[in-house]
């Protein structure tokens, strides 16, 4: 096995992950291919129950949460109906997060190298790369949905520019002020990563807050304006008992699977908890209890819309835009321009800086990781396929079905196979005798799982989408590719002798009086 001389990795290549350098400590034998100083065990787990609760805040208070929760309003929900479906996915999101935060959290590694464990030291770089490519394209997508925002704020001040948002001065599908709004935020959002973890944590804990002063400030405007004479009622359809319950079980797999993305990389944060039980209770606050809020303020304001708009409008910056007043706009705009930034930084830029670092530790550190991620999602040009549904379905839709196997295959490697029992030293080796070493590097029953289960969850999505047939299927994607990847997974794990190697690993260290 190559060592690494006096435990340190050259500062040069790698930094630690927005702590001064050697806060992640590798191991005297860890294998510099597949160590850095990003992806080895954090040394101070500083994140108390507040920074979850903020992380949340800022996951949940952005544009596309708020436009998602006023979307279930289309399915012809009462506001009540929405309002259940958004708290009983919110209880599950919050669930799912508790399991996968805990061996990330105990080990105090992020996501793809915890998956070392299920899919082998060289094997996880599979689902490292799939949650890498979604937030890639998502980073792209949400920095041009801010923009937007932020042109509606720029137009407002300086209404002279007016002709510079047109087509005729446009380029590759994007106006010439587009482009400006778009490279202010794409800069801001890389300066605010670059400077590290630690400021990222201080700029969601200030993200989270302010979105919440002005949807309570938005929220009130609106029902003074609408003399708090309000429906709930907020859909033409009648909907049979049956239908509604169809319409409600859809509305509540929609918020889950909104959830999937930074559900399943949320090791990459719960790594530096202070403790498991301050990662519970900063999910207990920040997704259940903060989700109750945001419902209420969502379901209130989008119902004030009608009385004063004439429409329903679920879309705040629209909202915003609509009052027509100097101070709502620039105030209102800018401050979903940061939480929506807030969003970005936390669910598309962390995960694919340490999901590209995993593949070539010594190439690419984490900053290195979310660059890439950064150039890439704007040789997307999302402003180009964002509004094209096709274009959206057959690339996140399927990619995005991913990731239900990815978690049911950690999770039930984790809790089942493993019994909560993880090496942490060999995570990082590629010696044969290795615990996570299996063939090569990949271990069969996950590679085999992932894609077998993998398969059956893309074409729960592609089938309905060329038949016209199970066109309710797509919805449960999440849970049917979770479900299956769980269960596939501990048949072949079974088979391929998985879990008698990791039964053995577990009596072998804990004979060692080693912690289990």
């Amino acid at each position: 096995m190559t060592g690494l001389a006096n435990n340190k990795l050259p500062h040069d290549v790698v930094e630690a992950a927005g702590y001064p350098p050697g806060a992640g400590v590798p191991g005297r034998d860890y294998d510099p291919r597949l160590t850095n100083e990003d992806l080895a065990p954090l040394q101070d787990q500083k994140w108390s129950m507040y920074n979850f609760f903020a992380f949340w805040m800022s996951d949940v208070h952005s544009v596309g949460g708020y436009v998602t929760a006023g979307a279930l309003f289309a399915l012809g929900l009462t506001s009540w109906q929405v309002f259940v479906a958004l708290i009983v996915g919110i209880v599950l999101v919050q669930f799912f997060c508790n399991l996968v935060a805990k061996p990330s959290q105990v080990a105090a590694v992020p996501y793809p190298v915890i998956s070392r464990a299920s899919f082998g030291v060289l094997g996880a770089n599979i689902p490292a790369i799939i949650r890498g490519l979604i937030a890639v394209a998502w980073y792209g997508v949400q920095t041009f949905l801010a923009a937007g925002s932020l042109t509606i704020v720029i137009l407002k001040v300086f209404p002279g520019l007016t002709e510079l948002a047109t087509d005729a001065y446009s380029f590759l599908g994007l106006s010439l002020l587009g482009y400006v709004s778009f490279a202010i935020l794409w800069v801001a959002q890389a300066l605010v990563f670059w400077r590290g973890m630690e400021s990222i944590r201080k700029f969601i804990d200030f993200c989270g807050p302010a979105v919440y002063v002005a949807m309570f400030a938005l929220c009130g405007y609106m029902l003074v304006r609408a003399d708090f004479d309000i429906s709930f009622s907020l859909s033409d359809q009648q909907l049979s008992t049956g239908e509604q319950v169809t319409a409600m079980l859809g509305a509540i797999a929609l918020v889950v699977s909104y959830f999937s993305g930074p559900m399943l990389n949320f090791g990459d944060f719960s790594r530096y908890g202070k403790s498991f039980e301050a990662v519970k209770r900063g999910n207990f606050w920040g997704l259940p209890v903060n989700f109750v809020v945001f419902s209420l303020l969502v379901v209130l304001t989008a119902s004030a819309t009608i009385p004063v708009f004439g429409q329903l409008i679920t879309d705040p910056v629209h909202t915003v835009e609509a009052i027509d007043t100097y101070t709502a706009v620039l105030l209102g705009g800018l401050t979903f321009v940061i939480a929506t930034v807030g969003i970005n930084i936390v669910a598309n830029f962390i995960s694919p800086a340490f999901d590209f670092s995993n593949v070539a530790p010594q190439k690419i550190s984490w900053r290195m990781g979310g660059m890439i991620a950064a150039v890439g999602s704007v040789l997307l040009t999302p402003w180009n396929w964002y509004s094209n549904p096709e274009a959206i379905f057959w690339t996140l839709g399927i990619l995005g079905a991913l990731i239900g196997p990815l978690f049911g295959i950690l999770i039930a490697d984790y809790y089942l196979v493993r019994r909560q029992h993880v090496v942490v030293d060999d995570l990082f080796t590629l010696e044969q005798d290795g615990a996570y070493y299996y063939a090569k590097g990949y271990n069969p029953a996950a590679v085999i799982t992932v894609a077998a289960t993998g398969a059956v969850a893309v074409l729960s999505v592609v089938v309905p989408k060329l038949t016209g047939v199970l066109t309710w299927l797509p919805d449960y994607s999440w849970f049917l590719g979770c479900g299956l990847g769980f269960v596939v997974y501990l048949v072949l794990a079974w088979t391929f002798g998985v879990s008698d190697a990791a039964a053995r690993t577990k009596a072998l260290h804990a004979g060692a009086g080693t912690p289990a």
